[in-house]
């Protein structure tokens, strides 16, 4: 029998597969086609202090590879979540597959540092009034523009980047995850930033700025312009980032980025994955769940693996 559990900074997975925020809803929206039990954890759309309506339509396009979106992070806002769709994932799993709700992994964002600590603060708080809540940790997206300073992206400098994640961390004693953006010439910053500043683990990688132009009409497909490419396309992308901050860091980093078959998630673990979590393949092939997960069951037999954690890192050569 091969053990599946992973610990992800603090966050106790019994599978090491999640979901990649944006791609799975609110945790119950996959309930009837998905096996949870396969799931170490489900992580939630982003999250803000009040609602978000996102940006205007059309805002998706497939294209060869992937899915270029600019969703802008629609959300129902911190009130909602906690009230409504946090007790709803936790009954409707349970009621679907006779088990407990994997726990979830909370999406975060802001447009000010202020944003982002509150957000964290009540989360925190929610957890520790309600033991046994699904809340198990957060997920801090720093891809979006700091309104306070101009617009700046906070994953874009890692002095900004650490002054984030440190106000975060004062906030909450829940596992903290920092998502990061791929853009960047030398990730090693950037996850020294978030060593520094006291996160728990690292998440890689988010999209990859992307753009689709309707050469018929001559304008940009999407209504923002531009978006985030996403798919099996960035895969190889995503592993050279993931063994590349892998080699920088004692964090566990949460891989992500064109996931749709077990060798892709092996492939992200033998690089330094402690977990993996699959995104747009769930969008048309919601079973790819089981398949991954019984794929890297399989591949811990067939090469003397005891447990999945031991592939973390074991890369040869």
């Amino acid at each position: 029998m091969i053990d599946t559990k992973v610990n992800l900074g603090g966050l106790e997975m019994a599978a090491p597969l999640t979901t990649a925020s944006g791609t799975f809803g609110y945790g119950s929206e996959y309930a009837g086609l998905v096996d949870y039990r396969k799931l170490g954890a489900v992580t939630a759309k982003g999250i803000r202090i009040g609602k978000w309506p996102g940006n205007p339509m059309p805002r998706h396009c497939e294209v060869p590879g992937g899915l270029v979106n600019a969703i802008g992070l629609q959300g129902t806002g911190i009130d909602h979540f906690l009230g409504i769709t946090v007790p709803w994932y936790a009954e409707s799993i349970e009621e679907v597959s006779g088990a407990k709700a994997p726990p979830m992994i909370v999406n975060i964002w802001g447009g000010s540092v202020d944003e982002y600590a509150e957000v964290a603060r009540r989360l925190s708080e929610y957890a520790s009034a309600n033991p046994g809540s699904p809340v198990g940790a957060i997920e801090c997206n720093v891809s979006c523009p700091n309104v306070k300073a101009g617009g700046h992206t906070f994953g874009q400098d890692p002095a900004v980047l650490n002054g984030l994640v440190s106000a975060v961390r004062k906030e909450t004693s829940l596992p903290l995850i920092v998502k990061l953006a791929p853009n960047v010439p030398d990730i090693r910053p950037y996850v020294k930033a978030c060593e520094d500043g006291g996160a728990d683990a690292l998440a890689l990688i988010n999209t990859i700025p992307a753009m689709v132009i309707d050469i018929e009409k001559r304008r940009p497909v999407l209504a923002n312009r531009t978006g985030g490419l996403s798919g099996r396309g960035i895969h190889p992308a995503a592993v050279k980032v993931v063994y590349d901050a892998y080699r920088a860091t004692k964090l566990p980093i949460l891989a992500m980025g064109g996931v749709y078959e077990a060798k892709d998630a092996i492939e992200f673990m033998l690089a330094g994955a402690t977990a993996v979590a699959l995104g747009t393949v769930l969008f048309t092939d919601p079973g790819a769940v089981g398949d991954v997960y019984d794929g890297m069951v399989d591949y811990c037999e067939r090469h003397g693996f005891k447990a999945v954690a031991e592939l973390t890192g074991s890369l040869e050569g």
